[in-house]
């Protein structure tokens, strides 16, 4: 049953963002439950009286129904991390061999822990879209309507234009004055040393960094039944090639630049996984989790 809620091609069919990311994350926060495995904290801490303006969400209903008085639950780690997303629009993201092309699937990805970070952690959360220029900055907030400014911005997402990571990570760097999670979902499709040059600077203000790398399964995996034409979506150069290209020299490549990319992130302290569009998004969503637990900040699910 999870693992329907996880399905990004299930999930195509869905055609609101925003239902899209409350059925992802109300999936997965229910397999949380249920799963002995996660092993989150969600120690109970103590009671608090109910003050006008806190969120009904945190009453405890059962005692209220015994004792006519109203207290919210707090659970330990009841501290905010602001989440920053940074999402790479360029043209290869529009690539796709399946259902869900990569843009789709980092949309869903991006909505699904906006969702979490604002809905369920009641964190401040925020997102640039990119490619060689930033094409859209909403500043990290937890004010009201903050959630579906974000959500608009992913819709308003398309692919375009060819990646540059130089600039839009400079540009982030002037508005990064607190520590937090900045999530970057790309393809990546530059060199290692580039990518790490460019992003490991939003360190230095004490942030955690994390890289999502967004592939396609037939970007690593070609399956081609005779020569063809290969064309790079950002720049439009063509390649001719054949099946055993791919199945030696195409895969020796990939593997290095996989290996190199994640050596090297790792190397400079930051965290690197690598996703594929015809995975369910548990992984993205467990490995956000897991993130904000080890920094010191147990998760609340929000479901009391």
């Amino acid at each position: 049953m999870l693992q329907r809620f996880l399905d990004p091609a299930v999930l195509q069919g869905i055609s609101s963002l925003d239902l899209v990311a409350r059925t992802v994350v109300d999936g997965f926060v229910a397999g949380l439950h249920r799963s002995p495995d996660f092993g989150f904290s969600m120690e109970f801490a103590e009671y608090r009286a109910y003050s006008p303006g806190d969120d009904l969400r945190h009453v405890d209903w059962n005692l209220f129904a015994r004792t006519e008085r109203c207290y919210l639950k707090r659970y330990r780690g009841d501290t905010n991390s602001q989440l920053t997303v940074l999402l790479d629009a360029s043209n290869s993201m529009k690539y796709g061999s399946g259902a869900v092309s990569k843009m789709d699937y980092a949309r869903y990805v991006a909505a699904s822990l906006l969702y979490l970070a604002i809905h369920n952690q009641h964190d401040p959360a925020g997102l640039i879209v990119f490619d060689d220029e930033v094409r859209n900055y909403i500043r990290p907030s937890t004010r009201s309507g903050q959630l579906y400014r974000l959500l608009a911005g992913l819709e308003q997402a398309e692919p375009a234009a060819r990646t540059d990571f130089g600039k839009p990570m400079q540009y982030f760097q002037q508005f990064l004055n607190r520590r937090g999670i900045v999530l970057v979902i790309s393809d990546f499709y530059a060199q290692p040393d580039e990518i790490v040059r460019a992003v490991e600077p939003l360190r230095f203000h004490g942030s955690d960094v994390v890289l999502f790398h967004l592939l396609d399964p037939k970007e690593i995996y070609p399956d081609l039944k005779g020569p063809s034409i290969l064309v790079d979506l950002e720049t439009d150069e063509k390649l001719e090639v054949i099946p055993d290209y791919v199945k030696t020299a195409y895969r020796a490549k990939m593997d290095r630049h996989l290996e190199d990319l994640r050596d090297r992130t790792q190397a400079a302290g930051m965290s690197y996984h690598l996703l594929t569009t015809d995975k369910p998004l548990d992984r993205a969503l467990t490995e956000y989790l897991t993130l904000r637990q080890s920094k010191g900040s147990p998760t609340r699910t929000g479901v009391r």
